[in-house]
């Protein structure tokens, strides 16, 4: 038992520095048994995405294949997650061509060096924001925007496969309009027996996901489209014309190396931060939602290290760049998996599997390999999330179009920037406007809790009581003191009694607010309270000095005791005549409360964090 516990502690130090010792002592015969059958069924799945995606990079095909392989591996060892699978996926391929496809021809030996040399530049930048705790920034791309680039970048993918799909002449590197337009020019020289292959393809792709959800519609899809080709080749002969892939090279991921000469980094360097984000919020936005599912813990932080680490290390094993994929670790998850292993075992399968498969892929006729593309265009575009927000909210649905649209029509890491601008602009304005509510006791409650100010209840003539939910910083402001102005009665009422529970933040610009409008009531014979703070609150106005200049015998931790003050400091000329009686001390004589406030108490005033 002392070994045990021993080996546990050995096991949660080492976990800091290398996380598969967090899952490495639950691997036993079961696990290892259902990781492998997952494994095998994401290197049979992974084999038809990876040529696919490295056609929509504009790589050569078996670099597809080279992004599922080391870097998965890698991945898997220091990252957090248990399922998540990492490797080449559709949004970073198509941003990788975005990127690319203006310094170099895509499919060159410059464009691949490119390539890799980018994969390098995001793996650093990746592992340094893990290694500055830096893993919340990926919040700051909202889910609107996630949703309008992919339905925008599933777009840009079938337009891409059009020329492949028809079997026409499209300029290579003409953007969405122009493509469009060739296309319609071309409508009458769509070759038959390509556009033949490519509705077979697609037909079995889409009848085998539905009939059969558990098969490799892909793999059913591809083989199904490649026989087709044979046979019309056979019967129709070299007239059919129907272009394939070409074989693959039977061989492990070579050893490559970035160009790591000052003009080509700087080159890149505008493009890597879009890349980062993007490939950064895919695996991270995977590796929550299966953790809500698995019931795991994800550190964001270490994620980013193993994402990382995962593309420096790949740019020397001829990787492009790898991220989170969410069909693969979707199936991963449903396959079964308990571990890591799975995607490591997958990996290595795949490297097997390479071997003795990548010569058949001659047989795969462009057109099947742009159906195939055309479903997963299809499947990117979340139409259930775009119907919600188009229902939900406008400012959600208006990002949403933006970042769709942006995506289209500008390059895609203008596209994400605009889109990451417009949801930050979103949050800066809500935040700037915290709700401002006017707050009274409850007749009707026996503690008298406080309510909003509404119907028949009515305010104090002299005290003002205002609840504020929100940060008060620098940009809210001006929204609080235009509130306080629209309340009714707002000069007639010289104490205002802050009610600051709902106050996360305040900053200096906060405190100072604070500050001057508890002189300028103190100057017109009231006071400014501030009742029930939040610690982190209390302490900044303590830190800045700035609790001394509202008055520590102003700031309160139990609204009782706030009240019982603030009534000991109104006009009792005006309580005498007045007949609302909101407080409970208004039914006493106002000495006689005073008094009371004095010597019941037997305390002397409270100060910042006082109270009960």
């Amino acid at each position: 038992m002392a070994g045990k516990t021993l080996a546990s502690r050995r096991y949660a130090g080492w976990w800091r520095w290398l996380p598969m010792f967090s899952w490495w002592p639950n691997v036993n015969r079961t696990t290892l048994r259902v990781d492998f059958l997952a494994g095998l069924t994401g290197a049979i799945v992974v084999l038809p995405q990876g040529v696919a995606f490295a056609t929509i990079a504009g790589m050569p095909p078996e670099y597809g294949l080279y992004a599922g392989m080391v870097p998965a591996i890698v991945a898997a060892l220091f990252g957090s997650s248990w399922h998540l699978v990492s490797g080449p996926t559709t949004a970073a391929s198509i941003v990788l061509f975005s990127v690319l496809s203006a310094h170099a021809e895509p499919g060159t030996a410059l464009y691949v060096q490119l390539a890799l040399t980018l994969t390098f530049m995001v793996g650093v930048v990746q592992l340094v924001m893990g290694f500055a705790k830096l893993g919340t920034l990926v919040n700051f791309i909202s889910h609107s925007v996630v949703i309008g680039f992919t339905a925008g970048a599933a777009i840009l993918i079938a337009t891409k496969q059009i020329q492949h799909f028809f079997g026409i002449e499209i300029t290579r590197g003409a953007d969405f309009i122009e493509t469009l337009k060739q296309f319609a020019l071309q409508i009458t020289d769509v070759n038959p027996y390509v556009l033949t292959v490519s509705v077979i393809t697609l037909i079995l792709g889409i009848a085998t996901r539905r009939l059969f959800p558990r098969a490799p519609y892909m793999v059913v899809a591809m083989l199904g489209g490649s026989l087709a080709a044979v046979i019309l080749s056979q019967l129709i002969g070299s007239q059919a014309s129907i272009p394939a892939v070409g074989a693959l090279p039977a061989v492990l991921p070579p050893l490559s190396s970035p160009d790591f000469s000052m003009d080509t980094l700087r080159e890149l360097a505008p493009g890597v931060i879009a890349v980062t984000l993007l490939a950064l919020t895919e695996a991270v936005s995977i590796a929550r939602a299966l953790a809500v599912r698995s019931g795991q813990q994800i550190d964001g932080n270490q994620e980013f290290i193993g994402q990382g680490l995962s593309n420096i290390v790949g740019s020397f094993f001829s990787a492009y760049v790898a991220t989170g994929s969410f069909n693969r670790s979707g199936l991963n998850y449903e396959a079964g998996a308990r571990t890591p292993l799975a995607s490591i075992i997958a990996a290595l399968l795949l490297m097997l599997i390479v071997l003795f498969v990548a010569p058949l892929v001659a047989y795969l006729p462009n057109a099947a390999m742009a159906a195939i593309l055309f479903l997963v265009a299809w499947g990117l575009i979340d139409f259930h999330h775009i119907r919600q927000i188009l229902r939900v909210s406008r400012s959600e649905a208006a990002i949403m179009a933006t970042t769709f649209f942006a995506t289209l029509l500008l390059d895609l890491e203008t596209a994400i920037m605009l889109g990451v601008m417009l949801s930050l602009g979103i949050y800066l304005s809500r935040t700037s406007r915290p709700n401002v509510l006017a707050r009274v006791p409850d007749p009707d409650s026996p503690r008298r809790k406080f309510v909003t100010v509404q119907g028949e209840l009515s305010e104090c003539p002299q005290l003002r009581i205002i609840r504020i939910d929100g940060s008060l910083f620098f940009g809210a402001i001006s929204h609080v003191q235009e509130q306080l102005q629209k309340l009714p009665e707002a000069d007639k009422r010289k104490h205002l009694a802050i009610v600051a529970s709902g106050i996360n933040f305040i900053d200096i610009a906060g405190a100072e607010f604070l500050v001057n409008e508890a002189s300028k009531r103190r100057q017109a014979g009231g006071g400014l309270y501030v009742i029930r703070a939040k610690e982190q609150v209390r302490e900044f106005l303590e830190r800045g000095g700035y609790a001394d200049e509202i008055g520590h015998e102003n700031c309160f931790q139990s609204k009782t005791d706030a009240l019982r003050y603030i009534f000991s400091k109104l006009d009792k000329q005006v309580c005498e005549s007045c007949q609302l009686r909101v407080f409970r001390e208004c039914g006493a004589p106002a000495a006689d409360t005073t008094e009371q406030s004095e010597s019941e108490t037997g305390r002397p005033l409270p100060k910042v964090g006082a109270g009960r």
